[in-house]
């Protein structure tokens, strides 16, 4: 039998199961570094993926606490938006992945994680990211630690700006 070791892992497998919504969570504390939130502004937050299919894994959320796409007003879904652009646009200058998957699961049945609150994955590509690894033992590699690849991404999100107060809530 072969041995795969992932000590970091052991923080994930004991944390208590976090109470409320994560992004919401994520809003309202100010703990940036801990919480791998890469950017916020009064209707976008964008934060990495904490069990990522891949380095550089986003996801990108509106403030507003809705699961009913139906239900952004259009400043919000033009935030959105914009944001996806410039996630890219950073991804592409920083990390120069060779594609991406870009999704958003609505509601439970259909993958929702978080079926309450609305977020993109944003999974930057590479040729040959996948391997044998999931296929037969189910498991998936990646070479990158979380804390790594926000130092590398932080401060190109940080060269957008922050817009009006940090606190300012559309909800």
């Amino acid at each position: 039998m072969q041995h795969l070791w992932a000590p970091w892992r052991i923080e994930y497998i004991r944390q208590e199961p976090e109470k409320g919504c994560i992004f919401c969570n994520r809003w309202q504390r100010n703990q940036d570094r801990k919480d791998h939130v890469l950017y916020r502004s009064p209707r976008v937050l964008v934060m990495l993926n904490r069990f990522p299919y891949n380095c550089g894994h986003l996801l990108i959320s509106p403030v507003q606490h809705t699961g009913d796409l139906t239900a952004l007003p259009a400043p919000t879904r033009a935030a959105l938006f914009a944001m996806l652009q410039e996630s890219t646009r950073i991804l592409d200058e920083i990390m120069s992945p060779e594609g991406y998957n870009l999704g958003m699961n609505l509601g439970r049945v259909a993958g929702a994680g978080v079926a309450d609150h609305l977020h993109f994955h944003l999974v930057p590509r590479w040729n040959g990211d996948t391997n044998f690894m999931p296929a037969l033992s189910e498991v998936k590699v990646v070479p990158e630690h979380l804390d790594q690849t926000y130092r590398k991404l932080k401060p190109a999100f940080s060269r957008l700006g922050k817009g009006p107060a940090r606190r300012e809530k559309t909800r």
